[in-house]
Order: C-alpha cells, then sequence, then structure tokens
C-alpha cells in the first residue's frame, strides 16, 4: 500500500464514529477496572495499565500516519523539486 492510501486509510479510520467509540468504551472500561482494583492485585492493576498504553500506542500511530502525511504534502507544495 502506497503512503497516499495509508493516509486515506488512516483519516478514514479516525473519522468513523464506531472506531473512536470501540477506543473510548475500552478506554473507559479499563479504567474503571483499574479503579475497582484492590490493593493486592498488582499484577491486575499492571495489566490493566499496559493494556491503556497500548490501546494509545495504536491510536497514536494511526494519527502519526495522517500526521505524516500532511507534512509531505506541506514539504511538497514548499519544496516540489525536492
Amino acid at each position: 500500500m502506497d503512503n497516499e492510501s495509508r493516509v486515506i486509510h488512516a483519516k478514514d479510520l479516525l473519522n468513523n464514529p464506531i472506531f473512536n467509540e470501540a477506543f473510548d468504551v475500552l478506554k473507559k472500561d479499563l479504567l474503571n477496572r483499574w479503579d475497582s482494583s484492590g490493593s493486592p492485585e498488582v499484577e491486575a492493576r499492571e495489566s490493566i495499565w499496559l493494556a491503556m498504553r497500548l490501546l494509545d500506542r495504536v491510536h497514536n500511530h494511526i494519527t502519526s500516519i495522517v500526521e505524516t502525511g500532511r507534512m509531505a504534502d506541506i514539504l511538497d507544495k514548499q519544496h516540489p523539486f525536492i
């Protein structure tokens, strides 16, 4: 898949309400599970924390594809011969 297609697909994902709802629901669920965990449940809280970080990383990766595409467009317009 070329970069232009990647940017288009990434934008579509970020603008998709179901996609965003899934991230929101998962994040809220993880926060609720973390908040309701007891003090002896250290391993469970660490797993929840890791899941939250991974969720953020996936979203950030998709966002970075879009932002990188925007940067490439700007560079192409400012310096079309580079």
